[in-house]
């Protein structure tokens, strides 16, 4: 475990009144039970003093939402130009998220035929969101649900979580489960173990997936304990959320590490923030970060259109921007996808540059990254073949099952390394019928 910095000793020290061990500043238990939840501690833990009008206006905020951020998260803000710290705005409440502008609503609405039971959203066809949690290790001022961040509820009612699993086990068609809150990895390990094994016990799902902002705002709850409680239950995917590169600390990096290690697939899902992140010097620092620690790059969103959250929306245009940064002049794998989650339940719409100039019957005009304009010549003769979902008579290889690497037959298996027959017998034989019957007999 790396040794904490200087700045966090003191932090740990203000809490402490005095020296504590390093091992306690690790203890994700110690973490949450300090957690700052008042504007006094906050000043105090950052050695900082707000404008009595900045004071003013930060505690109107409080009165609607709460302050809650661990000490390790605060220890991230730089004290020399705190206003402009992203760890800063991201976690210190400000008076324009009073601000409510036309077109900004409150919790987005589900309809009945999404949400099955109240601890399922299933808005897609074969993939649904198991809501498992309603407490977060802190409330980043950007979520779209801190509205409910006065529900401290470690997990919805059993019963609840119950009525899920069994709607679950019903839907056939969902292959794919994103474990949501709250957070997730804030459960104890024996919980999350026993909802990962009903989860796994169900035939049709084949993936797990945990959605988490653990490892970037108390990344010492990534025990060895925690980690070896979700190897136990493969495949199991897990995407995290770091918004801009200061995020990922040596103890992130850790937490990753042993995620990584573990042969857990990771990704991450940034918001565009104004203020935060809304650079393309900013996201490429971030994605390639990102990558060099194993987290693939998955979904870059543009910030909702959730109450209090106007002073953090950017134009969509600043997202096209960003990608234009990325698409081509970066990995394919250190670019994520812009989506728009649509209001009103539309789900995740992508967004990005346009590449397709313009089409004829047999000829494509594109452009590149750079700018180069060039034609992709299609087939002169195409026979476009008509689906009419009468499986059994298609032509093509419907066989979906996984591949068989190597079979083999007759000599060639005698001769093959891979393998063990020494013997082959043709069928008919007299002898092996002969003793065939004795056994039988």
């Amino acid at each position: 475990m790396s040794i904490y910095s200087s700045v966090q000793q003191k932090i740990a020290e203000r809490i402490n009144d005095g020296k504590i061990s390093t091992s306690k500043w690790t203890d994700w238990q110690w973490q949450l039970r300090h957690v700052v939840t008042r504007l006094e501690t906050f000043e105090k833990l950052l050695g900082i003093e707000l404008e009595p009008d900045e004071r003013r206006k930060a505690e109107q905020t409080l009165e609607k939402f709460p302050l809650a951020v661990t000490p390790y998260y605060l220890s991230l803000i730089d004290r020399q130009d705190y206003l402009n710290d992203p760890i800063f705005r991201q976690s210190f409440p400000n008076a324009q998220e009073l601000e409510v502008t036309r077109c900004d609503i409150g919790t987005p609405p589900v309809t009945s035929q999404d949400k099955p039971v109240s601890s399922i959203t299933h808005r897609y066809p074969d993939r649904a969101q198991f809501h498992v949690s309603n407490v977060c290790a802190m409330y980043c001022r950007h979520c779209t649900h801190k509205r409910r961040a006065e529900d401290t509820t470690n997990i919805p009612h059993l019963e609840q979580v119950h009525a899920g699993l069994d709607y679950l086990r019903s839907a056939s068609e969902v292959r794919d489960v994103l474990i949501t809150g709250g957070d997730p990895l804030m459960l104890k390990d024996a919980y999350l173990d026993w909802l990962l094994t009903e989860l796994r016990e169900i035939e049709h799902i084949q993936i797990i997936r945990i959605g988490t902002r653990i490892p970037a705002v108390l990344p010492y709850r990534v025990t060895d304990e925690l980690v070896a409680t979700l190897k136990k239950h493969h495949p199991v995917w897990l995407n995290t959320h770091f918004n801009h590169p200061r995020e990922i600390s040596t103890s992130s990096r850790q937490a990753l590490s042993k995620l990584a290690d573990a042969g857990i697939p990771l990704g991450n899902e940034s918001v565009l923030l104004s203020g935060v992140n809304d650079c393309p010097r900013i996201i490429k620092s971030l994605v390639h970060k990102l990558v060099e620690n194993r987290v693939r790059p998955y979904y870059l969103y543009q910030c909702d259109l959730s109450e209090g959250l106007s002073h953090f929306r950017t134009p969509v245009g600043k997202g096209i921007e960003i990608m234009e940064s990325l698409i081509g002049h970066t990995s394919g794998y250190a670019v994520p996808t812009f989506v728009i989650d649509a209001p009103g339940g539309g789900g995740k719409i992508p967004l990005g540059p346009n590449y397709l100039i313009s089409l004829a019957t047999n000829k494509v005009v594109l452009r590149n990254y750079e700018g180069v304009i060039t034609t992709y010549k299609e087939p002169d003769k195409y026979e476009e073949k008509f689906c009419d979902r009468k499986c059994d008579q298609c032509e093509l290889h419907l066989n979906l099952e996984y591949g068989q690497e190597m079979e083999t037959t007759g000599i060639e298996k005698l001769l093959s390394d891979h393998d063990e027959t020494i013997s082959l017998t043709p069928s008919g034989n007299e002898r092996l019928e002969r003793q065939n019957g004795n056994r039988s007999g």
